[in-house]
C-alpha cells in the first residue's frame, strides 16, 4: 500500500497537533525529518530539507500490527501552531514516497487489515459524532466489539448445526448422531429468538444515535411557544397573542438527561381559511405524527383529541392563569416545566431499556434476512420428509446475513468445525 498522511486533529490553533503518518515508508518519511526515529517514543527536532528547524515534537511509533491500522504508523506530536502544521504537512508533501490520506483511510486500512471489523468502524464513527452521554455509551458498546462478539456467538452456533446437518450428508459412515435434529432446532430457535429482540430494538438505537423527536401541538394561541422557549432557554420562536403566529415547524436540539432530542413547535390546530396557515397545520399533523413522543397542550379539555395514542401526554397550559392538575405548566413563569421535563425523560429512557447492541438500519436488515433463512430450515425440519441438504443451504444463506454485519463472508469454518468435532478426516 501506499504510505499516507494527514492531521488527525482538529484544524486551527491547538496545544497539541498530531500529524499520523502509516504505511511501508512511514518510518523512512519521519526520519527525514528528524534524523534518528525512536523505537516507541522521544522528543526530536524536525527540520525541513534546507535544515531550517519547524518544531520539537513527540514521536510516537507503532510497528505493524500494534497501531490502529496494523501497519508502521508514526505519530508527530507538534505544537500546535497552524504554521507549524502547514510547514510539516508541506514537507510530508513533498516526499515522493507520500501522499495525502483520503477521508476515513486510516479507519478503511484498520477495516483491511483485520484490526476493526465493518461493525466496530461504524461505532467509531459514532464515537466521534456523540453529543450526548447515551450516544456516547451506545457507540462506545459497539465499537469495543459487543456487536462483533454477539455476531460471533450466532455464527458459532449456526456453523454447528450446518455441520451437524452436513455430517449427516457427507460422512454417514463415520462416528455421527444418528439424529441430530433435536440439538439443531434447540441451536436454531436461540439464535432466531436472540436476532429478532436485537431487530426489534434497532429502531430505537437509531433514535439514539440520531435523537428523538418530541412535538408540542395544541389549540392557537396555547402556549406552545412558550413553552419550546422555556425549554430551549432561549427565545427560539416568535410569542403573540394573536393566534396562528407559527406556522411552520421550529425545531430545538437539546440533551435531555443524557438523551438527543428534537422539541418540535408546531402551528396550532384548527380549522382556517387562510392558506398559509392552512398548509402549516397540514405540516403540524403530518410531523407531529412522526415524532416519538407528543406534548398535548390544552387549556379546555374540550380541546383534546380523542384518538391519543401511547406516546401522547395531556399537559394543562397557563397554569399560572387557569391553574390546574399534576401535568399542569406554565411556559410564561416556569411553573410544572421541571415536572414535565422528568416525565417525558422517564418515558424516552423506558423507549431506550429496549435497545440492544445493533443500532443501524443494515443491521436490521441483515438480521431479518437471516431470520427468514432460519425460519425456512426450522419449518423444513419439522417436516417428514425434509431434505437435509436443503436445510443446510438454508442455514449457509443466514451464516453469510450474519457475517454481512461485520464485514465477513467465510464459509471454511463449518467444515472446520466438521473434522473438529467428529474428527472427521482422521
Amino acid at each position: 500500500m501506499d504510505t499516507i498522511f494527514a492531521l488527525a486533529t482538529a484544524q486551527g490553533r491547538s496545544g497539541v497537533a498530531i500529524v499520523r503518518i502509516s504505511g511501508p515508508d512511514a518510518v523512512l518519511a519521519a526520519g527525514t525529518l528528524c534524523g534518528d526515529v525512536p523505537r516507541y517514543r522521544g522528543l526530536r527536532k524536525l527540520y525541513d530539507p534546507a535544515g531550517e528547524l519547524l518544531d520539537e515534537a513527540l514521536i510516537l511509533r507503532f510497528e505493524i500490527g500494534q497501531s490502529f491500522t496494523g501497519e508502521d504508523v508514526v505519530e508527530l506530536q507538534l505544537h500546535g501552531s497552524p504554521a507549524v502544521v502547514n510547514a510539516v504537512l508541506r514537507c510530508l508533501g513533498d516526499m515522493p514516497e507520500l501522499r495525502h490520506a483520503d477521508a476515513g483511510e486510516f479507519t478503511r486500512r484498520a477495516l483491511e487489515n483485520g484490526r476493526l471489523n465493518l461493525a466496530e468502524v461504524e461505532g467509531l464513527a459514532d464515537l466521534i459524532d456523540a453529543e450526548t452521554e447515551s450516544q456516547r455509551k451506545q457507540a462506545v458498546r459497539v465499537f469495543s466489539g459487543a456487536l462483533g462478539a454477539l455476531a460471533e456467538s450466532w455464527r458459532t452456533r449456526l456453523i454447528r448445526a450446518a455441520a451437524l446437518l452436513e455430517a449427516t450428508i457427507d460422512f454417514a459412515d463415520e462416528e455421527v448422531p444418528v439424529d441430530v435434529s433435536p440439538e439443531v432446532k434447540t441451536l436454531l430457535s436461540g439464535v432466531r429468538s436472540e436476532m429478532a429482540r436485537e431487530a426489534d430494538g434497532v429502531r430505537v438505537a437509531e433514535r439514539v444515535r440520531d435523537g428523538f423527536e418530541v412535538a408540542i401541538i395544541g389549540a392557537p394561541n396555547v402556549g406552545k411557544s412558550t413553552l419550546l422557549n422555556r425549554l430551549a432557554g432561549r427565545d427560539v420562536a416568535i410569542t403573540s397573542e394573536v393566534a396562528g403566529t407559527t406556522r411552520d415547524v421550529i425545531e430545538v436540539r437539546m440533551d435531555l438527561d443524557g438523551l438527543p432530542v428534537t422539541l418540535l413547535d408546531t402551528a396550532g390546530v384548527r380549522d382556517t381559511d387562510d392558506i398559509v396557515e392552512g398548509l402549516g397545520v397540514a405540516r403540524a399533523k403530518e410531523r407531529a405524527g412522526r415524532a416519538d413522543y407528543r406534548i398535548h397542550l390544552f387549556i379546555d379539555g374540550s380541546e383534546v383529541s380523542d384518538d391519543l395514542g401511547p406516546d401522547d401526554v395531556l399537559v394543562q397550559a397557563k397554569a399560572d392563569i387557569y391553574g390546574g392538575d399534576i401535568l399542569a405548566i406554565s411556559g410564561k413563569t416556569g411553573e410544572g416545566i421541571d415536572h414535565l421535563i422528568d416525565h417525558v425523560s422517564q418515558r424516552l429512557q423506558q423507549k431506550v431499556g429496549q435497545i440492544g447492541i445493533a443500532m443501524r438500519e443494515r443491521h436490521r436488515v441483515a438480521m431479518l434476512r437471516a431470520i427468514s433463512y432460519l425460519d425456512d430450515a426450522a419449518g423444513a425440519l419439522e417436516s417428514s420428509g425434509a431434505m437435509t441438504d436443503l436445510v443446510a443451504e438454508d442455514l449457509r444463506s443466514a451464516i453469510r446475513a450474519v457475517d454481512s454485519i461485520v464485514g465477513r463472508v467465510d464459509v471454511e469454518h463449518v467444515l472446520d468445525e466438521i473434522f473438529s468435532s467428529f474428527c472427521i478426516g482422521k
